[in-house]
């Protein structure tokens, strides 16, 4: 493992194995400093376990940069578990990994990503306490939540989108601006959602053909197929499905102005960044932009204040801006800066007392 290519210093790498559920899972936690590792448990038909490792590796050290930016008292853990969840997921299997997670006496707290389900959780909260992203509250807009982070991910996108707007064209309304988004699960089609009603002119592609029309039905968006979305003539292109969205085949056909979407794991490489910058294209971290998730998962960690996360969420912009002011002030890439910022960060240890409600000390 130590000669994986995406081993980059992680503290801990779990495997475990149940014969009777047919658990195979990986739990990697990259950086503790801040606290124990938080991150969301993803069920994917891999296909090597040399892939699920690589996914789990890069994963859980996005999240310590991700909890780092958003100001939380965590360091960056995620899980997977090898299967196709339309075929093997069950209760079973659920509270086994919940026993998995449970002998890690805290290090690492798990919660919603893809493949998995909040009724998932649930179960697997019978077997651990290490959990979060279960209970329902209420947004400051009302909104009924039910621990599912992928709402607080959109809202914090769409902000982030608007941040990356300002900053090339002068202005953050979406309204009249052409927007791709590559992915249309749940936050992609939440994103889609709010950017139209911001008046955004919308095109889309998923490999669920459904999603896609719907997409068509309800936003007037325009449908392309998802191996070319890419090359389409936009102001801003959204990658909301899975990592490595951007290589470079993808940048030899962007036509567009901003590269700014939820996956996590954008960049197949981070020379990648350095390609987008020389086209004259502003990229927005993933793991900055794509925070609010976790920003309020981890909130339900303490005494929940639904304003106090929404505030947060919405404060991705800010975040944003500042990255590009430094970067233009410096010369250097947005994602170096971010980098450099989350590196500080990662090594303060004061900052595992933070406030778990508001990330502040």
């Amino acid at each position: 493992m130590f000669e994986h290519p995406d081993y980059q210093g992680h503290e801990k790498v779990f495997f475990g194995h149940d014969p009777e559920s047919g658990l195979r899972a990986v739990i990697a936690i990259h950086n503790s400093v801040r606290g124990p590792g938080l991150g969301g448990l993803r069920m994917r038909d891999y296909g090597t376990e040399h892939e699920a490792l690589g996914d789990v590796l890069r994963l859980s050290r996005g999240m310590s940069y991700k909890n780092a930016m958003a100001g939380l008292p965590h360091g960056g853990g995620k899980a997977v578990i090898l299967g196709d969840p339309t075929r093997l997921r069950t209760p079973a299997l659920m509270r086994a990994m919940g026993r998995l997670v449970d002998s890690l006496g805290g290090r690492y707290i798990t919660a919603q990503d893809s493949g998995i389900r909040v009724e998932d959780l649930r179960q697997l909260a019978e077997t651990t306490a290490y959990v979060t992203g279960l209970r329902a509250s209420y947004g400051a807009d009302g909104e009924e939540r039910t621990g599912d982070p992928s709402p607080a991910t959109a809202v914090g996108v769409f902000h982030g989108i608007r941040a990356c707007l300002e900053v090339v064209f002068g202005s953050d309304d979406p309204a009249g601006r052409s927007v791709a988004i590559q992915g249309l699960g749940s936050v992609g089609f939440r994103l889609a959602e709010a950017l139209h009603a911001a008046g955004a002119r919308l095109l889309v592609a998923d490999i669920d053909a459904m999603r896609a029309r719907r997409a068509a039905d309800l936003f007037g968006a325009e449908v392309l197929p998802a191996a070319s979305i890419h090359t389409a003539e936009v102001d801003v292109f959204a990658p909301c499905a899975l990592g490595g969205a951007i290589d470079g085949e993808t940048i030899q056909g962007l036509r567009t102005r901003v590269v700014a979407g939820a996956a996590n794991n954008q960049l197949a490489r981070p020379e990648f960044g350095t390609a987008l910058h020389n086209a004259g294209i502003l990229y927005a971290p993933d793991y900055v932009i794509n925070a609010g998730g976790v920003i309020d998962v981890a909130a339900q960690l303490g005494d929940y204040r639904p304003e106090q996360v929404d505030a947060r969420v919405v404060a991705i912009a800010g975040t944003l801006k500042t990255i590009f002011h430094e970067a233009a002030a410096s010369g250097i890439q947005p994602e170096q800066v971010a980098d450099r910022l989350a590196e500080q960060r990662m090594h303060r240890p004061d900052m595992k007392k933070a406030d778990p409600e508001t990330g502040s000390a």
